[in-house]
C-alpha cells in the first residue's frame, strides 16, 4: 500500500512517500515542498498544487499528517494550521483516509522515546526504510515518520 505522510509548514511542508506491506516498509520518494509567494493566499494555492502533483504521481492509498497541538508562536502556528487545513481538503478531496499523530506519538512510534530529537528520528527513518542520506531537510525524514506511524496504524487496525 502507497502511503503519503506531510509534515506540513507555512512556507515549506515535507513529504514521504512509502509502500508498506505486512510492515515491511519501502522507501519511494521524500523531500520538501517550498511555497517562496509573499502573498501567504496565494502560498496555500502553490502548496495545494504541488501536493495535487504529489498524489497524482504516487497515487497513495492512505495519508498521515502531523497534527499540530502546540505552537510557541501564534502567527506562525495559524499559518500552519492553514496550510494543514488546505492539504486536507485536497486530500479529503479524494476521499483518502487520514491517520494524525502528534510530533510526541511520532518520536515515540518511531524511536521510542516521546521527546526524541530530530537527528534521532532521522536515523530511525534511515534505519527502518534501509536507506542513507536522501540529502533533504528535516522535514522530509519527519514525513516519512509520520508515513510510517500511518503503515502501522494501518496494520494494527
Amino acid at each position: 500500500m502507497i502511503i503519503l505522510g506531510i509534515d506540513p509548514g507555512s512556507t515549506r511542508a515535507g513529504y514521504g512517500v512509502i509502500d508498506f506491506y505486512k510492515n515491511k516498509p519501502v522507501y519511494i520518494d521524500g523531500g520538501i515542498v517550498s511555497v517562496d509567494s509573499k502573498d501567504k493566499n496565494i502560498r496555500l494555492v502553490e502548496l495545494e498544487r504541488s501536493f495535487e502533483k504529489i498524489i497524482k504521481k504516487h497515487k497513495p492509498k492512505l495519508v498521515g499528517i502531523e497534527r499540530l497541538y502546540f505552537v510557541k508562536n501564534q502567527k506562525t502556528g495559524l499559518e500552519v494550521a492553514q496550510s494543514r487545513g488546505v492539504l486536507l481538503l485536497s486530500v479529503a478531496k479524494r476521499g483518502l483516509p487520514v491517520f494524525e499523530f502528534t510530533p510526541n506519538e511520532i518520536k515515540q512510534g518511531i524511536t521510542g522515546y516521546g521527546s526524541a530529537d530530530k537527528v534521532a528520528v532521522t536515523k530511525m527513518v534511515q534505519q527502518i526504510l534501509k536507506i542513507g542520506d536522501i540529502n533533504q531537510p528535516d522535514d522530509a525524514y519527519d514525513a516519512l515518520a509520520i508515513a510510517l506511524m500511518a503503515g502501522y496504524d494501518n496494520e494494527r487496525r
